[in-house]
């Protein structure tokens, strides 16, 4: 019930028109529709069409925001041989990605402001695709490493504005879009690790080919956001409004700026709890994904098996990334929900350490659940925020410090595994980030806005 009225309040904020039957106030309905057009019908017809094309265009977005990362994994040997890459610097592309994502999440709210969130997407989805395109063929590793972060920048400010354009195009659906868009990326990434092997070795084996068919999709992502943007254009040249009922651009912005106060976002302790939450859980998937599998082999399990079991993991938060957001959003707190994901995952920790082999499956299970934070996160981003720019901010300011936080951790995990001979200290680190996980996330789901906490009001 709270998250229905919040979404309403933010509703009638921002001017936004679901559909003819809930004209909001400010003349955004099909009355002032026919004021300024004369044509309600057509309008409403066009907005039908472009609420569509933005629907296929977050999912299409959705799918490309991990198979640079997760490719790449699948051909990281082949890609070390092929480039001459030492072992260190191997390494370091696995800390690439959450570190782009910190340094470039921070750009996307001023380039929100400045452009509009789907007009970022957009380009976002163009820099991906330039960045899979060129760096099989670039020649070396540093041109290797200039084109990846290229992808991994489209990446992040898309990761950063993705719950911003789910809170203003459907603010009364925020849990089901979310959920809908987690799950698009959960299927993306388990795809990527899946067939990028199976590809490369139908287009004869050469994993340039292998890594580079990822652009195709990534252009794919790009066509729905141009009638979009074309539609959003015009209507501001016109100073009418858009053909999707949303206000211009620059009265949405005007509308927003005046509804929302200026956040000082640190003074939040919302949004550091849930910054803190965020970086935690990406911390424990960079260690389920590059570790996980290591840990069966060495326990006996067939290479194979290992990576199967990988697979099952990912594959987990295919449904559940699209059940837990709407679970979410019909509650006025979320620390249950950040409870049960970890009791899910201490349960895989104790698994794998006391009998890795015998229960793989069950393990595979519990720690793909427990994985199914990052969806959890997303959707309260979007709840602990009443407006657009406060979504922005916030979104920002978590993903960003979030990311900082999980670099070292899959590091340090290699680190105690090569000095201690063994998963013991791994596993503890493991069970030690999982406490304090659940601890900031109970506080992160509290029912509060950022904008209440940053303004002290």
């Amino acid at each position: 019930m709270m998250g229905r009225m919040a979404s309403e309040e933010t509703q009638t904020r921002n001017h936004t028109v679901r559909d003819a039957r809930d004209p909001s106030p400010g003349g955004t309905g099909d009355d002032g529709a026919a004021a300024v057009t004369g044509a309600p019908a057509r309008k409403s017809t066009t907005r039908a069409w472009t609420t569509r094309l933005v629907v296929v265009g977050i999912m299409l977005s959705a799918l490309n925001l991990r198979p640079a990362i997760t490719s790449l994994g699948a051909l990281l040997e082949e890609v070390r041989d092929g480039l001459g890459m030492s072992g260190s610097v191997a390494g370091l592309l696995t800390s690439v990605p959450p570190l782009c994502f910190a340094v470039f999440g921070v750009m996307a709210p001023r380039l929100a402001r400045r452009f509009g969130p789907a007009a970022v997407v957009c380009a976002g989805m163009a820099a991906i695709a330039a960045g899979l395109v060129i760096r099989p063929f670039t020649g070396g590793t540093p041109g290797f490493l200039a084109a990846s972060a290229l992808a991994l920048m489209g990446i992040a400010v898309s990761n950063v504005l993705m719950p911003v354009i789910v809170k203003r195009w459907f603010p009364d659906r925020v849990g089901s879009m979310t959920g809908a868009y987690s799950m698009a990326l959960a299927l993306g990434t388990s795809t990527a690790a899946a067939v990028t092997v199976p590809v490369t070795d139908a287009l004869g084996g050469d994993w340039r080919s292998g890594l580079a068919v990822w652009a195709a999709l990534a252009a794919a992502a790009v066509l729905p956001w141009l009638p979009v943007l074309r539609d959003r254009g015009a209507a501001s040249a016109s100073g009418a409004e858009t053909a999707q009922g949303e206000p211009s651009r620059r009265e949405t912005h005007q509308g927003e700026a005046e509804a929302a106060p200026v956040l000082r976002i640190t003074r939040s302790r919302t949004a550091w709890a849930l910054a803190v939450f965020f970086g935690l859980q990406a911390t424990a998937a960079y260690i389920t994904m590059g570790w996980m599998a290591q840990i069966f082999r060495d326990a006996g399990v067939a290479a194979g098996t290992a990576g199967l079991l990988l697979a099952v993991t990912m594959v987990m938060g295919v449904p559940l990334a699209f059940v837990i957001p709407r679970l979410a959003t019909r509650l006025p707190h979320q620390g249950p929900i950040v409870l049960a994901l970890g009791v899910c995952g201490l349960a895989g920790y104790a698994g794998l350490y006391f009998a890795p082999a015998g229960g793989a499956w069950a393990w595979a299970v519990l720690l793909g659940v427990s994985n199914c934070a990052f969806p959890l996160a997303l959707t309260m981003v979007g709840m602990r925020a009443r407006s657009g720019p406060g979504v922005a901010q916030l979104s920002a300011f978590a993903q960003s410090t979030g990311y900082l936080l999980s670099i070292p951790g899959p590091l340090l995990v290699g680190v105690l595994y090569q000095h201690s001979g063994g998963w013991g200290l791994p596993i503890a680190l493991m069970v030690a980030l999982m406490i304090p996980q659940m601890a900031v996330g109970w506080l992160a789901g509290r029912d509060r806005t950022v904008e209440a906490e940053a303004t002290g009001r």
